[in-house]
């Protein structure tokens, strides 16, 4: 079916063009941006109308370079915008240094006219710090959630894809964008031009805010063993308060030893090592992009003492918390 035939099936009647602005931030992923342009482009040629424009803006105006080396010429600076526009931040490396007083401010102040605001990969971070997700759903990429935790309690932080919690949207990163457009263009659209849309991208899987992000356990270790995956995904959700590999074997009906057996036998490691890389690594995460204290940061991860703490994390990591720390400090916003 050409493109004008099926614009004439799903719209028969022209209405306005909705218009989205970009904000792109230092860094930002190019995949997660590209993945919405893209789709408000091929809903443009399936509707056979402009049923979508688009602006690229950031602070100073100018270029912005994003994660991969690419540097985009944008359109201009943080400019006032009309109430109906949809303003879209996007980020992705180093958010917290990104997102500064100026881009904050004006975060506020647009958001008072109440227009739909959204955020993608990790840019759900700038709009939580700017207060406009206090009392929301929102997701984040699965790399930033303990430390979106740590910082945002005011925040119902998900698992999904992407959430659109009232008039605010925000997304994993990667292809999650195109899901959360797909939403959109269907909401505006109609169901059979979003569907058109997903096959000129060849997606097709198209997932809903009731999927989550990451890999389900047995799919990420590679292993299909349910006892397995029921033990790892306790491990996972205690993290603060680990629980002793003896109450865990008995939670799923094993002994002890069958625990250590299994273990071994899939992922050549211990119950007790396992999980102590699984602590490990969210401290990481805490250490490289908040700045919480060492001391709460091994307090959160399980660990009585910074001492313990420390002595763990030079095994696994070669390096101290401290020197961790040190380098990789996240920069302080507003």
């Amino acid at each position: 079916m050409s493109d004008t035939r099926l614009a004439n099936r799903i719209l028969p009647d022209a209405e306005k063009t909705r218009r989205f602005v970009f904000v792109l931030l230092e860094n930002f992923t190019m995949l997660s941006f590209a993945s919405a342009v893209e789709c408000l482009r091929i809903a443009n040629r399936m509707a056979g109308r402009p049923a979508y424009d688009w602006r690229l803006i950031g602070e100073d105006g100018g270029r912005v370079r994003c994660s991969a080396g690419a540097e985009f010429t944008l359109d201009g600076d943080l400019d006032d915008l009309g109430r109906d526009d949809t303003l879209v931040v996007c980020s992705g490396i180093d958010v917290q240094a990104a997102t500064t007083k100026k881009l904050l401010g004006w975060l506020r102040r647009e958001a008072r006219k109440g227009m739909m605001v959204g955020g993608l990969c990790t840019a759900a971070f700038t709009l939580a710090k700017a207060g406009l997700l206090d009392g929301k759903k929102a997701t984040i990429h699965w790399e930033n959630q303990d430390s979106f935790s740590e910082d945002f309690e005011d925040v119902t932080l998900t698992k999904s894809v992407f959430v659109v919690d009232g008039n605010r949207m925000t997304t994993a990163g990667g292809t999650s964008s195109i899901d959360l457009m797909l939403k959109l263009i269907a909401d505006d659209l109609g169901e059979d031009l979003a569907n058109a849309v997903a096959d000129q991208l060849i997606y097709s899987s198209i997932r809903t805010d009731q999927d989550t992000q990451r890999l389900s356990v047995p799919t990420r270790i590679g292993v299909r063993h349910p006892k397995l995956g029921q033990v790892i995904q306790m491990m996972e959700a205690n993290i603060e308060e680990p629980i002793s590999p003896s109450s865990l074997a008995r939670d799923v009906g094993m002994s002890t030893r069958q625990l250590e057996r299994l273990f071994r036998r899939y992922l050549n490691r211990s119950p007790k090592r396992y999980y102590m890389e699984l602590r490990l690594q969210k401290a990481r995460n805490l250490l490289m992009q908040t700045d919480m204290s060492v001391i709460n940061v091994a307090l959160a991860c399980g660990f009585a003492s910074p001492s313990h703490f420390s002595k763990c994390y030079r095994a696994h990591y070669s390096t101290t918390p401290y020197r961790e720390r040190g380098s990789h400090a996240a920069k302080p916003v507003a």
